[in-house]
C-alpha cells in the first residue's frame, strides 16, 4: 500500500487511539497527509467535535493547509450510557459526537472534496443489536448508519459515502481463545487492522462502484445463533 495515497488529504476524527489511530497510521504509511482531531492531548489537532465552533475552526485549518480533502473518516466514539442513568445532556452529547459532527464536517468540507473523494463513517454492529443500558451509543451508531445512505445520495457523482460496522474489536490486539473466539465464525476476535484495511479499500477506485453501503466486519458474529451449550457457551 506504500504511496497508494501519496499526497492525498485524509481527515480522521477520534484518531488518537484504538481503531482511529490504526486508520491514521495506515494512511500515513501509504503516503497520505493525515489530519487527526481528538479531544485527547497529543501531536494532533486537539478539540471536542461535539462543539460547533471547534468543527468550523478545524475544517478551516485543514482547508487553509491543504486546500482539498480526499478522504473523511468519521470515527470518533460517542459515550455509552443507558436508559437508567443517561441524562438528557449525555444523550445529546453522544448524538453530537456520533451523528451531528459527521454531518457538519461533511457539510463544511462539501465544496472542497476532490472528484471521487470518499467518506467512511464508523458505525457499529450495535446498529442492529444491543446490550442493556447502551441507548446513547446505540442510537448514535444507528444514526450514522442511516446518515451514510442519505449523504451518498446527496453527494452522488462526486463523493462516495459508506459505513463500516465493527463487531468485537480488541484494540490491544489481544488473542482470545475458547468461547470468546468460538462464537465468531471466523474463529477469532477482531483487531483494528481489520477495520483499517476496509477503510482504505473503500477509499480507492477499486471500490468505485460501492456507495451508500454499510459493511459489517464482525467475524460473522451477528449471523451466528448461539443457544445453551453451543460454541462453548453455557447458561449458568
Amino acid at each position: 500500500m506504500e504511496n497508494t495515497f501519496k499526497d492525498k488529504v485524509v481527515v480522521v476524527t477520534g484518531g488518537a487511539q484504538g481503531i482511529g489511530r490504526c486508520i491514521a497510521e495506515e494512511f500515513t504509511k501509504a503516503g497520505a497527509h493525515v489530519c487527526v482531531i481528538d479531544k485527547q492531548a497529543g501531536d494532533h489537532y486537539v478539540g471536542d467535535i461535539s462543539d460547533k465552533g471547534t468543527l468550523e475552526t478545524f475544517a478551516a485549518y485543514v482547508i487553509a493547509k491543504y486546500g482539498k480533502i480526499d478522504v473523511l473518516v468519521n470515527n470518533a466514539l460517542p459515550i455509552m450510557r443507558g436508559i437508567d442513568e443517561c441524562s438528557y445532556e449525555e444523550f445529546q452529547y453522544a448524538l453530537s459526537v456520533g451523528v451531528t459532527a459527521p454531518f457538519y464536517l461533511a457539510k463544511l468540507f462539501s465544496k472542497h472534496f476532490t472528484q471521487g473523494a470518499s467518506i467512511i463513517n464508523i458505525s457499529s454492529s450495535r446498529d442492529r443489536m444491543s446490550q442493556p443500558q447502551t441507548e446513547s451509543y446505540t442510537a448514535a451508531k444507528g444514526g450514522i448508519a442511516a446518515l451514510t445512505h442519505a449523504l451518498a445520495v446527496s453527494f452522488a457523482g462526486k463523493v462516495r459515502v459508506n459505513s463500516i460496522s465493527p463487531g468485537w474489536i480488541d484494540t490491544s490486539y489481544q488473542v482470545y481463545e475458547g468461547p470468546d473466539a468460538a462464537q465468531q465464525p471466523c474463529g477469532r476476535v477482531g483487531n483494528p487492522l481489520d477495520i483499517a484495511n476496509m477503510v482504505m479499500y473503500l477509499s480507492t477506485e477499486k471500490a468505485g462502484f460501492i456507495s451508500g453501503e454499510n459493511i459489517c466486519i464482525d467475524g460473522g458474529m451477528t449471523r451466528l445463533m448461539i443457544y445453551h451449550g453451543d460454541n462453548g457457551w453455557k447458561l449458568e
